[in-house]
């Protein structure tokens, strides 16, 4: 691939990407349909999320390139939050995200479970199409995301040497994928309704910026 193919490929799927984020950023306004702390902070996770997918595209675009994979790891995170707290999460570890920002809040915070025990966690709560899906991404990116949070090996002659074209799309298409996710979630928590079917027309429509596992169902 020329550079000026991949250059064409990467503006391509990002312009598609903006277009993709454009019409899940809908799905922020939907209201849930159960009130109270848990269906607030899982819905404020999901804005972080979908804030730091908008983010990973713009930094691509820019060629901040080792900025962007970082990013990525944040909005995984983000998202993987979202879910615990929606479908996992102890009343007690809610009641400790919803309250006011204070050093005593901020000490309790602190002490909620690792990455890892919150997926374990989701295992049997969640649906088991997104559970998969976030373990999945765990598994094959999650290390080599850390290295580009952590300055290891991975940011060093990535950043070194040049980025392929063949890893900023796959940066940006998993942002899309997670952005999906998250989309799907907020979904769930309005309660379906009238949005029932729309992310599977949406998967649909944006194929060809997204992961090739695909992502959503209902």
């Amino acid at each position: 691939m020329s550079d000026t193919t991949a250059l064409n490929a990467l503006n391509a799927l990002l312009a598609r990407s903006a277009a993709l984020h454009g019409m899940l950023s809908e799905f922020l306004g939907l209201t849930p349909s159960v009130v109270g702390s848990r269906s607030r902070v899982s819905r404020v996770m999901c804005g972080i999320s979908y804030e730091h997918a908008e983010s990973v595209k713009i930094l691509t675009a820019s060629g901040n390139f080792t900025s962007s994979a970082g990013l990525l790891r944040l909005q995984y995170e983000a998202s993987v939050r979202a879910f615990w707290v929606a479908y996992a999460a102890s009343n007690g570890f809610v009641d400790k995200l919803a309250a006011s920002l204070s050093v005593e809040t901020e000490r309790k915070a602190s002490k909620l479970p690792m990455l890892g025990e919150m997926l374990e966690q989701l295992e049997s709560l969640a649906p088991k199409e997104a559970v998969g899906m976030l373990n999945d991404f765990r598994e094959h990116q999650w290390k080599p995301l850390n290295s580009f949070v952590h300055g290891g090996l991975h940011a060093i002659h990535r950043h070194g040497k040049g980025y392929p074209v063949v890893l900023l799309l796959q940066v940006v298409r998993s942002s899309n994928g997670l952005l999906m996710m998250t989309a799907m979630l907020l979904v769930i928590l309005h309660g379906g309704g009238d949005q029932r079917g729309r992310m599977a027309a949406i998967q649909q429509e944006f194929a060809d910026c997204l992961p090739p596992s695909g992502l959503a169902s209902g």
